[in-house]
């Protein structure tokens, strides 16, 4: 590689591998770095082809194999959270087989969501506060917030499926899941490698985008059912 044009050529060599989001070449130091998950000996093969010889250093392969093990071991982490959201979005589903309305849906959604992410965090409850404690803004400032949080869960999460005063309902759900996100947004800017606590303890669940999203899910609904304004009870 010795001038602009041999760049060129190795960067568009580079960028027609599958896996490659992007590709940056620097003439000086005679490298490439790329970013996506292709193969390294599908990207030393295209520089090959294009008439130049390349290698990947052991440091890069190390760092590589790294990122791949991290990625794997992430979604295995995270598939409890998965199979969760798959099994209350399947049991909204067959509460309102009958007659599907979407507000119905939402609504029992959200109730068990909050049902079952409750339970989770029951089954270690004494570990469970300062956990909670390491993200999120009130937990820190106030103790007992976390310790009265998965009661807090429970009684919204029957509150949505008794459809039971759910315009406070869901405001709280803004409220609580908002500040709750505010921490996570931090922790995930920051980069802190955080246990989630959207499950409790007893299942060790990184914090990741997930947990974002999650609660971002939850609060778009209730902002999408506020703004329908058709609060009712079934008494």
């Amino acid at each position: 590689m010795h001038c602009s044009a041999c760049v060129s050529k190795i960067e568009q060599a580079l960028s027609a591998v599958d896996g490659v989001l992007m590709v940056t070449v620097d003439l000086s130091s005679k490298s490439a770095t790329i970013t996506g998950g292709a193969q390294p000996d599908a990207l030393i093969k295209a520089v090959q082809d294009a008439g130049y010889e390349s290698r990947i250093t052991e440091g890069q392969m190390e760092i590589a194999r790294k990122q791949k093990t991290d990625s794997i071991s992430q979604i295995h982490q995270l598939f409890p959270l998965f199979l969760i959201f798959f099994y209350i979005t399947v049991f909204s589903l067959i509460l309102n087989r009958s007659n599907f309305q979407l507000d119905d849906f939402m609504y029992d959604f959200m109730g068990l969501f909050y049902i079952v992410f409750s339970f989770f965090k029951f089954l270690d409850y004494k570990n469970f506060p300062a956990s909670f404690s390491m993200y999120d803004p009130i937990a820190k400032r106030l103790p007992l917030y976390g310790w009265i949080y998965p009661i807090i869960e429970t009684l919204l999460g029957l509150s949505f499926l008794l459809r039971y005063q759910l315009l406070i309902s869901l405001v709280a759900t803004i409220i609580f899941l908002g500040i709750t996100t505010i921490g996570v947004t931090r922790s995930l800017m920051d980069k802190s490698e955080l246990q989630c606590a959207c499950l409790g303890t007893a299942l060790k669940l990184p914090m990741t985008k997930a947990t974002f999203i999650e609660n971002l899910i939850m609060i778009l609904m209730s902002a999408w059912m506020l703004l329908r304004g058709d609060f009712y009870t079934i008494f």
